[in-house]
């Protein structure tokens, strides 16, 4: 009953609950929506790594942790919970640090083999694959395990695809000086996360969990309860069972811990700063600029130079990137006040970037078009779901209406402009 609360600590499956009984299923409705006279010429992703280990500072507070119930354990006192907990074996090692697990070796496979059955035309052998990751150990393995995924039925000019490294789209957050001092660095920013860990709702999960440790409440605080929280969905992630450091929690903590890394996911990354979006106007307008290029080689009977790029980066690409889309909005800001109005809220992170999302591109040229605009067709999907276009409601769009609408960004963001720290001492807050 937690699965569904881990927010992006969440498993792929749980956007796509069909792959748990068969892992290559297209699952339901797979079949999209374009007329038969329309031939993809080029297909662009931009996927989040595969599941991974936890970060070293993760592995650090489950071991204060664990030594903790320990030390409790060694008491006279009997507490179940506790007991179970310190009989644990504590696996992780920081050395770990947010490396690849093997299930997300797999996760990158089977979305291969699943991209590939659902648009064989464009993964068809010896067409080019342009491949690119983050410089993040976890992305380039994950560039390499979805290669392999494709097996040695494609040519793509030998098994190595040589896996580039591209930080300036793949990580844009890190070379954005405003967002790094006004928001990655700066307590300030993260005034709503903070405000949440000390309010009622946290509050009341953290007496409970004290009590089922028979900890003095003082002992714990939030970060130290969704260590134990996050223990509880990285097992089910990397290893597939329930461990026992689920059971310190209900559905209605589950909930609540969710809203916590939905806060700290919706001011970091999301809607809560605008630098937070207008830092992925780069990769943004790097899709269109491939895509645009597509389109004129297309109209001078060339063949597409780049008919399928894939690029490995993280949650934190790809949420700033639909943001700036204008996905996932709510009418009201994610605040430490409004926990119980958003209960059904459109921004969980679980939903939109678990482990292994991507968010796809894809570009037809249509035979029979009534008018020249029509000829050139996109369709957009999200975690393999057609994601309906923000101007029309539709899955599918004519080029020309879709660059229309994202005129503004297309134009007028300018990166450097955008990341450019104020010259003016103003405070951090009144910037934001």
């Amino acid at each position: 009953g937690l699965s569904g609360y881990f927010g992006t600590k969440s498993r792929y499956e749980e956007v796509n609950p069909h792959l748990v009984s068969d892992p290559l299923s297209l699952g339901p409705g797979a079949g999209g929506s374009l007329p038969a006279s329309c031939t993809p010429l080029q297909l662009r992703a931009v996927l989040r790594h595969g599941t991974r280990y936890p970060t070293a500072g993760q592995v650090r507070r489950l071991g204060e942790l664990h030594a903790r119930l320990l030390r409790r354990a060694a008491g006279a006192t009997a507490c179940p919970a506790a007991a179970a907990l310190a009989d644990w074996p504590m696996w992780y090692e920081e050395s770990l640090d947010g490396r690849l697990a093997p299930q997300g070796r797999r996760d990158m496979e089977q979305l291969a083999r699943r991209m590939a059955a659902r648009f064989p035309a464009l993964f068809a052998a010896r067409r080019r694959l342009a491949l690119a990751s983050s410089s993040k150990h976890r992305c380039l393995q994950s560039g390499a395990a979805f290669r392999r995924g494709l097996g040695p039925t494609l040519d793509f000019g030998g098994d190595e695809v040589e896996v580039e490294v591209n930080d300036s789209l793949m990580r844009f957050f890190d070379h954005c000086a405003k967002f790094v001092a006004l928001v990655e660095e700066n307590d300030a920013a993260m005034c709503q996360v903070n405000a949440f860990k000390e309010g009622p709702e946290m509050k009341k999960v953290l007496e409970k969990v004290a009590s089922a440790l028979c900890l003095p409440v003082e002992e714990l605080n939030a970060d130290l309860v969704q260590v134990a929280f996050l223990t509880c969905s990285y097992e089910l992630a990397i290893k597939n069972v329930t461990s026992p450091w689920c059971s310190l929690f209900s559905e209605e903590d589950a909930k609540v811990l969710e809203y916590l890394n939905d806060l700290k996911q919706y001011w970091k990354r999301g809607y809560g700063y605008d630098i937070n979006s207008r830092s992925s106007c780069v990769l943004f307008q790097d899709i269109f600029q491939h895509l645009d290029k597509a389109v004129e080689e297309s109209k001078s009977s060339k063949p597409i130079s780049s008919p399928l790029i894939v690029q490995v980066g993280h949650a934190e690409t790809l949420q700033p990137l639909l943001a700036l889309m204008g996905y996932f909005k709510d009418e009201e800001p994610l605040l430490a006040s409004n926990y119980g109005r958003q209960a059904q809220r459109k921004f969980r992170s679980g939903r939109i970037v678990p482990y292994a999302a991507n968010l796809v591109f894809v570009l037809y040229h249509c035979d029979h078009a009534n008018a020249s605009q029509e000829e050139y067709q996109v369709q957009l999907l999200l975690n393999e779901k057609l994601l309906p276009f923000h101007h029309s409601n539709e899955t599918i769009s004519t080029y020309t209406d879709l660059k229309d609408y994202y005129k503004d960004i297309l134009d007028n963001c300018h990166f450097k402009e955008e990341c450019q720290l104020p010259k003016v001492n103003v405070t951090a807050v009144d910037e934001l």
